[in-house]
């Protein structure tokens, strides 16, 4: 896929996995046959044969350019659990991926994701326009410059929030954090800013990164999910976003749990306690309630015990007045 492809023929892989509509190779393996699901992973394993480290090391032809090839490997493993694991490799790769050798150009040729996927295009191209990367080099950036297709999951899928949170600001960090990657999109001349010194306001910066994601505040805040990403001129510094009781995290990182958590403890909140080290937003409404009914109970009793002893008093002085 070249760069200057437009961002609404390479909409980004994240959206293969979220569209209701998918083709039935793209289903989940619930989904499919498994007559079928065999037949996906025998035509993918084909590929691997030689696109693999293992197919490096033992290929089934010596006629390739080995050089060439360790560039184009993948990790079959790790393909059969990302979100498109149920995707032949030639329903993207198209027409040629199956002849030896391979066109100069098949690595251009991938399918777009819209082919499949429509729905979904004209929504999130509109969020990408208004971002940061579309206004400074948008003919740069297409899906794959951020979500590599081979390795990526939607969070629902993923689950854990720590893990969500490693692979999506991973996308993030390998350009912002690598001179390398930052030169290929950056405008020429200009110097990656070093992301400790403009992360410097933020306290417990490293942990932030390892609980939260990027996306979390640089996207617009009111938004459970977006594509606009934010400079850092516009991004959220206000710590009440989620250090608060109604934490935007709720409707961002763990909106998938939510449902769920509550439904398993019954109430809404409990996935900060095991998940998160935001405490503000840790409220749980069963210890708040029963602190409140222990502190209840603890004045209750200190009255009662007080009106008894003043009781007490008053028979005592009674008892001693002379007949």
């Amino acid at each position: 896929m070249h760069a200057g492809r437009s961002f609404a023929t390479a909409i980004l892989p994240l959206v293969l996995a979220l569209t209701p509509s998918a083709p039935a190779h793209a289903q989940s393996t619930v989904a499919l046959d498994p007559a079928k699901l065999a037949e996906i992973r025998e035509s993918n394993a084909k590929c691997f044969a030689c696109h693999s480290a293992d197919g490096l090391k033992s290929p089934p032809r010596q006629d390739m350019d080995f050089d060439k090839l360790k560039s184009l490997l993948h990790d079959p493993a790790l393909y059969e659990t990302s979100s498109h694991g149920r995707v032949e490799c030639r329903t993207c790769h198209g027409v040629g991926s199956t002849t030896f050798p391979h066109g100069a150009t098949l690595k251009a040729q991938v399918s777009p994701c819209s082919e499949c996927h429509a729905a979904k295009v004209y929504r999130i191209e509109t969020q990408f326009e208004a971002s940061v990367h579309a206004k400074t080099q948008k003919d740069k950036f297409t899906c794959w410059s951020c979500h590599d297709g081979h390795v990526y999951n939607i969070a629902a899928k993923i689950g854990t929030p720590a893990k969500i949170v490693a692979q999506d600001n991973a996308m993030c960090l390998d350009c912002h954090n690598s001179d390398l990657q930052f030169s290929k999109f950056a405008p020429v001349g200009k110097r990656r800013p070093t992301i400790d010194t403009i992360h410097a306001w933020l306290p417990n910066t490293k942990s932030h990164w390892g609980s939260v994601r990027c996306v979390e505040c640089h996207t617009p805040a009111g938004r459970s999910f977006s594509h606009e990403i934010l400079d850092k001129s516009k991004a959220e510094k206000n710590c009440v976003s989620c250090h608060s009781r109604e934490s935007s995290l709720r409707t961002r990182l763990y909106r998938h749990l939510v449902a769920a958590e509550e439904e398993k403890f019954g109430f809404v909140n409990s996935i900060f306690l095991s998940q998160s080290y935001v405490i503000g937003a840790s409220r749980n409404p069963w210890i708040d309630w029963s602190v409140g009914a222990a502190a209840a109970l603890l004045a209750v009793g200190m009255l009662t015990h007080a009106l008894l002893r003043i009781g007490a008093a008053l028979w005592r002085r009674r008892e001693r007045r002379p007949p």
